[in-house]
C-alpha cells in the first residue's frame, strides 16, 4: 500500500501552522453536507480501549486487591511487608504456583509481638463507611489460633494507630480460606493493614487479600468501582488487552502467558512486570504482575462495558526493542507450535463449548456461556522479516480451525517510512496484506505540528487490502508529555479523518489508558488516580464524545468540494459529518485548530431542521489539565445552536471559539 497522502501533506506544513496560528477570516468558513446519501457504516468497534498494564494500571489501579505482595512470591519475599516478632518465609505451600507462605509464632516473652505490616500501593485507600473484606488462606498446626486483623494510621495523631479492627480465629490444622469484614469509620489515602497473632499457638498465612466490599458488579476478585465505571462511560465498541509490550516481555521467560492468568487467584503464578526496570528516572522494583487481573477477568469486563474483546498474544518474539536484532531471542520458526496452541487455546476458552477442554476451564470460573470473541491480535509492534515469517504459520492454524475469527496483525511502532527507518511501515503493510491479516494495527505516538498536517491520512489508503485499527495513538505535545488541552483538541481534530474514512478505519484505541498520579512511567493517559479518588482528563472526554455521538453511517461534508482536514484555505478546520439512523439525526464534529474564534456555516441538504444542540470542549489555557485537585476544570459543556430552515435545506450558523472542539446533533 502506498501512503500518498506523506508528500502532499508535508508540503503543506509551513502554510498550514501559519493558518492554525491566525485563525479564519472574517467570512464564515462555508461547509456543505450531504444528507440524502448514506456513506460508509461506521463500525460499532470504531471507538474503543486499550489496557496495559503500565503506570500500575492493574494492580495498584483497576484491579481491586488492596494488598501488595499478598502471596510473598516477590523475589523478596517480604517486599511489600514489615515482619516483626518471629516471622518464617516457607515454600511449601498448598499452592503449586505460589508456595510461599508465611509462618507468625509466639515470639516468647508477653510484651513482644509477632505480626505483620502491609504498605498497598502508595498506602491503602480507605473510604469512610464502606466495607472491605479481608480473606487468608491459613492454618494452625498446634490447635486454634487467633489473629487480630487491623487498619492503621501510622501518622495518626490520635490515642490509638488502629480505627478498625476484627479478631479472626483460625480453627483447621488443614489450609482453609477465612474472611472477616472490617468497616472504615474514615476517609485515608495512606492507611496500612496490620495483623498481629493473639495468643501463643503458631499459623501460618499464605495469599493475604484485602478488597472492597463495594467493587464493580459486586464482584469478590473485582475491579475497582470508580475506574471500571470510567471505562463503562466510554461506550466503548473494542477493548485491547493485555498490552502492549508487556505481552512480548522484557524476554520470553517475562512475556505474558495467558494460561497463567486464569483458574484460582490464589495459584496463578507471579510474572515480572516489563515496565519494572525500562525506565530508570522512574523506577519501581516492586512492579510485579499478581495476575489477579487475568483473561478471564478481562474478558468478563469487556461483555460488562459492551466491549468486543480483543486479545493480544505473543508470535514467539520478545521484545524487539530490547533485543534489537537478536535472532536467539526469538523463538525458531520451527518450535513456535506451543505458541500457535496458545492462540487456538485461547479462542477455546473464549467461544468453545462448556464440555471442550478450555471451554470448560471457563465455565469452572463462572461463565459456562461462550464469550463470542470475534478478533485476535498476534503480536504487538513487531516489523520485519523476524515477524513476518514468525506469523505466517499463525495465520495458517487459526484460518483452519477458526475462519470466522478476524486476524490483527501490526505495521510496527511508526506510522510512516522516513530515510533510514529501520522499522519500514510501507514493508509492514505488504506484509500483513501478502498474508491476508483482516486488520493492520497503526502506532502513532505524535507531536502537534504531525498531527496538525495528517488529517488526510486515511483518505488515500488502498480500499482493497485489510482494514485499518489505530491500536496506539496520541498527541504527545513537543516537549510537553502531559494531558494538557492543546494536544486533546488536535486528538479530537485529527479523529475527523477516522470519521470520514469509516470504510477502512474499522478500530480505534488511544493509549496509554491508566495512569497512577504516584506511580506512572509513561504518558499521557486517560485517566489518572491516586488511593481513593480519580480524574478523567480532557483527551477521556474526547474519548467519549465521540464514542456517544458517533452515529451509524458517514456523511460527506466538504468546503469548496474537498475534505475538511485542515487544508489549504481552510482555516485551521477539521470537520465530519455522520448520521444516526437510530435517532434519525445528523451528527457534526468540527475542531478549531486556529488560535482565533472564527465564524462556519453548515449547510444541511436534504434536510428541514431549525435547531440542534451542541456540546463543546472549551478552554483559554492551552497547558492547563485536570487533576486530583481539579477534576472537572475542563468538561464538556451542552448547548444549542440555531438553524436557518428551508424547505430543501437547513444552514447552520455559529462562531466556533479559538482551539475548540464542538459536536452539533440535528433531528431530522
Amino acid at each position: 500500500m502506498k501512503t500518498k497522502l506523506l508528500t502532499s501533506t508535508l508540503l503543506l506544513v509551513s502554510a498550514l501552522t501559519v493558518q492554525a496560528q491566525d485563525g479564519g477570516a472574517n467570512q464564515p468558513s462555508v461547509m456543505d453536507i450531504n444528507t440524502k446519501k448514506l456513506g460508509a457504516p461506521i463500525q460499532k468497534t470504531m471507538y474503543g480501549i486499550f489496557f496495559e498494564d503500565i503506570n500500575y494500571a492493574a494492580d495498584g489501579g483497576l484491579y481491586g486487591e488492596l494488598v501488595k505482595n499478598r502471596s510473598f512470591e516477590f523475589p523478596q519475599h517480604l517486599m511489600g511487608w514489615q515482619a516483626f516478632g518471629k516471622v518464617e518465609v516457607k515454600d511449601d505451600g498448598p499452592f503449586e504456583r505460589c508456595p510461599h507462605y508465611v509462618v507468625l509464632a509466639d515470639p516468647g516473652h508477653k510484651e513482644r509481638r509477632t505480626g505483620l505490616v502491609n504498605e498497598g500501593y502508595f498506602g491503602i485507600g480507605l473510604t469512610k463507611g464502606e466495607q472491605y473484606r479481608f480473606s487468608v488462606w491459613a492454618k494452625a498446626p498446634k490447635g486454634e489460633a487467633a489473629l487480630r486483623i487491623q487498619l492503621i494510621d501510622e501518622h495518626s495523631m490520635g490515642e490509638k494507630q488502629e480505627f478498625a479492627e476484627e479478631t479472626l480465629a483460625v480453627s483447621s490444622a488443614e489450609w482453609k480460606k477465612y474472611t472477616v469484614v472490617l468497616t472504615s469509620p474514615l476517609t485515608l489515602k495512606h492507611a496500612k493493614l496490620r495483623i498481629f497473632l493473639k495468643g501463643k499457638n503458631a499459623v501460618a498465612l499464605e495469599h493475604i487479600s484485602l478488597f472492597p466490599v463495594n467493587t464493580y458488579k459486586n464482584r469478590e476478585n473485582g475491579m475497582r468501582r470508580d475506574l471500571a465505571q470510567a471505562l463503562e462511560d466510554l461506550h466503548p465498541g473494542i477493548f485491547r488487552f493485555p498490552g502492549g509490550c508487556i505481552v512480548e516481555g522484557t524476554d520470553l521467560a517475562t512475556r505474558y502467558q495467558w494460561k497463567n492468568s486464569i483458574g484460582p487467584v490464589e495459584n496463578r503464578p507471579l510474572n515480572q512486570n516489563r515496565w519494572e526496570h525500562t525506565f530508570d528516572y522512574r523506577y519501581y522494583p516492586d512492579y510485579y504482575q499478581s495476575y489477579g487481573l487475568g483473561f478471564f477477568e478481562f474478558f468478563q469486563l469487556s461483555e460488562d462495558i459492551g466491549a468486543e474483546p480483543l486479545p493480544i498474544l505473543n508470535v514467539g518474539m520478545a521484545c524487539q526493542y530490547q533485543n534489537w536484532n537478536k535472532e536467539s531471542a526469538h523463538v525458531p520458526v520451527s518450535d513456535l507450535q506451543p505458541y500457535i496452541d496458545d492462540c487456538l487455546d485461547l479462542i477455546e476458552f473464549a467461544n468453545g463449548p462448556a464440555d471442550s477442554e478450555w471451554g470448560k476451564k471457563r465455565a469452572e470460573m463462572g461463565h459456562p456461556a461462550p464469550f463470542n470473541m470475534k478478533y485476535i491480535g498476534v503480536g504487538n509492534e513487531q516489523w520485519g522479516e523476524f515477524y513476518y515469517e514468525r506469523l505466517k504459520p499463525f495465520v495458517a492454524a487459526i484460518r483452519a480451525k477458526y475462519p470466522d475469527i478476524k486476524i490483527v496483525g501490526t505495521s510496527g511502532p511508526v506510522p510512516e517510512d522516513v530515510p533510514d527507518n529501520t522499522y519500514r511501515f510501507e514493508d509492514g503493510w505488504k506484509a500483513m496484506t501478502a498474508q491476508k491479516a483482516d486488520l493492520v494495527d497503526e502506532h502513532y505516538y505524535r507531536d502537534e505540528q504531525w498531527f496538525l498536517t495528517h488529517g488526510l491520512r486515511y483518505d488515500s489508503y488502498n480500499r482493497k487490502g485489510p482494514k485499518v485499527f489505530a491500536g496506539e495513538y496520541a498527541c504527545h505535545g513537543k516537549g510537553k508529555k502531559w494531558n494538557h488541552y492543546e494536544a486533546a483538541i488536535l486528538e479530537a481534530a485529527f479523529m475527523t479523518g477516522f470519521e470520514r474514512n469509516a470504510d477502512i478505519v474499522h478500530m480505534t484505541t488511544p493509549a496509554p489508558l491508566f495512569a497512577h498520579v504516584d506511580g506512572w512511567q509513561w504518558r499521557p493517559d486517560q485517566i489518572w488516580y491516586d488511593q481513593t479518588q480519580m480524574f478523567k482528563t480532557v483527551s477521556y472526554y474526547v474519548q467519549q464524545l465521540y464514542a456517544t455521538n458517533a452515529g451509524t453511517h458517514v456523511l460527506s461534508l466538504t468546503m469548496d468540494k474537498k475534505p475538511v482536514a485542515n487544508q489549504e484555505g481552510q482555516n485551521g478546520l477539521f470537520a465530519s459529518a455522520a448520521y444516526d439512523q437510530q435517532t434519525n439525526e445528523v451528527i457534526i464534529k468540527v475542531a478549531n485548530t486556529s488560535r482565533q474564534q472564527q465564524p462556519v456555516q453548515f449547510n444541511l441538504a436534504g434536510m428541514a431542521a431549525e435547531k440542534a444542540t451542541t456540546l463543546t470542549l472549551s478552554h483559554s489555557g492551552m497547558d492547563d489539565e485536570n487533576s486530583i485537585a481539579r477534576p472537572e476544570l475542563i468538561t464538556p459543556q451542552k448547548g444549542t445552536a440555531q438553524l436557518t430552515a428551508g424547505k430543501k435545506q437547513a444552514a447552520l450558523s455559529d462562531v466556533l471559539p479559538a482551539m475548540s472542539f464542538r459536536i452539533y446533533r440535528v433531528k431530522k
